[in-house]
């Protein structure tokens, strides 16, 4: 399958999976869908790496804590702004880790002095962020700012996992070992959640749980779809069409749960897919080849 096709299909999954925590939580707890979405990404890659005669002991441990922790912080922040928000919103703000990548390359630029800035990386982390402006401003009301307030730090936060997920590959990881930590933190963080605050909620509504089921399959799936996606097609190709994800959970948004989209949050969207590609572009130009596997895990 050409990998174009493996990253619409990536996305759409990955749409679709938001698309069930909207349903889940109104009968779950954030982080109860953190914890089953990381107990069905943990078997599925401890059987991905069996199969592949892999172990999932890991030579770099402490990298795997720090990695796990910021991404499943910013998957949790996700989750929590997807209850609260029209979902093409949640998405686009989520989406916003390559613009925040892009402002983390032009601060170390002038961290490290005398080395040049190119204009054009801070022209898109302007539009971007004018993007984000125009987003919140038409579409939330005052009880949903701070859930927009988290969407945009789980965006800040899965750029820190990106970066995170690069060094791994540079210390020689492979990506299902790095999802299955990724997920054993989904666990640990979902546990210590929803315990506080309660427990887990029993499964007695038959729909509720089979959308939690849906989180962890749609979630896995598309991870296994757009690793392959990345591992044979052109990073900026894929990246691109990544944003194929805001235009799904637009329609789905619009469809199953009567979203209200305004012109001027529609504009918005659309900058923020520009600015998205074009940061892309621009960083992967300035990036060592390897950082293009930053992208791989959502």
């Amino acid at each position: 399958m050409p990998a174009s096709l493996l990253m619409m299909l990536a996305t759409l999954l990955f749409a679709a999976m938001s698309v069930c925590v909207k349903y889940a939580s109104a009968h779950y707890g954030t982080g109860e869908i953190v914890f089953y979405r990381g107990l069905i990404g943990a078997l599925s890659m401890a059987a991905l790496l069996h199969r592949r005669g892999d172990s999932v002991r890991t030579p770099v441990p402490a990298m795997h804590f720090w990695r796990s922790a910021s991404g499943v912080t910013a998957l949790s922040l996700w989750f929590y702004s997807i209850a609260g928000l029209p979902l093409a919103t949640a998405m686009t703000l989520n989406y916003m880790s390559s613009v925040w990548m892009a402002l983390f390359l032009i601060g170390g630029a002038i961290m490290l002095g005398g080395v040049r800035t190119d204009g054009r990386l801070i022209a898109t982390v302007l539009v971007g962020f004018i993007g984000v402006a125009l987003i919140l401003r038409p579409t939330m009301e005052r009880d949903q700012l701070w859930y927009g307030l988290m969407g945009l730090l789980s965006g800040l936060l899965s750029a820190v996992a990106y970066l995170q997920v690069t060094a791994l590959g540079r210390a020689g990881e492979p990506e299902p070992r790095v999802v299955f930590y990724f997920s054993v933190g989904g666990m640990a963080a979902g546990l210590l959640t929803a315990l506080p605050t309660g427990g887990f909620t029993a499964h007695t509504d038959a729909f509720a749980a089979l959308m939690l089921l849906a989180v962890g399959g749609f979630a896995t799936a598309a991870q296994l779809l757009m690793t392959r996606a990345y591992a044979t097609g052109r990073p900026l190709v894929n990246a691109s069409l990544q944003y194929l994800g805001i235009v799904y959970s637009f329609v789905f948004g619009a469809l199953l749960f009567d979203d209200p989209i305004t012109p001027m949050a529609l504009g918005g969207m659309a900058l923020v897919v520009a600015a998205g590609i074009a940061a892309t572009q621009l960083r992967n130009r300035a990036a060592p080849r390897d950082a293009v596997q930053s992208t791989l895990e959502t």
